[in-house]
């Protein structure tokens, strides 16, 4: 074979490799696409389920909040009620009926009722009306 023969040869087979390196080359950039794009919808359905799980932790945080604020106004209101209970019991018990006031909040008989009726103050009388009043679902 003559040197020109050779080195067309070989010039070919170079050319050859040329092409199939950039077929593969090719092959390995759309790969490369495909995964790019499969990883940017994965990354868009995992920053949806964040921002949803974020609003869900405020909603959380808001009702946390909320109900921290109505617990503490509720002991703030029924602080006091011991120390009312305690002057309740240490009256004379002839001189109010807490007896009959608690039975007839259990009738359904209103604040003013029972300070018309038991001789109560309002104070004494809403809270013999707390103390006695059923609560829902509970027998009576």
């Amino acid at each position: 074979m003559s040197e020109f023969a050779m080195l067309a040869a070989a010039l070919a087979f170079v050319a050859l490799l040329c092409v199939a390196l950039g077929i593969v080359c090719k092959g390995l950039y759309r790969n490369q696409q495909r995964l790019l794009d499969e990883q940017a919808k994965r990354d868009a359905v995992r920053d949806a389920r964040i921002r949803e799980l974020s609003k869900r932790l405020d909603a959380y945080l808001t009702g946390s909040i909320r109900m921290g604020e109505e617990l503490h106004e509720l002991r703030r209101v029924v602080a006091p009620l011991p120390d009312k209970v305690s002057q309740i019991e240490q009256r004379d018990p002839s001189s109010l009926s807490f007896t009959q006031a608690a039975r007839l909040v259990g009738m359904g008989a209103s604040v003013e009722d029972l300070t018309q009726s038991c001789g109560l103050s309002k104070a004494e009388a809403e809270l013999i009306s707390r103390l006695h009043t059923p609560k829902a679902g509970q027998p009576q």
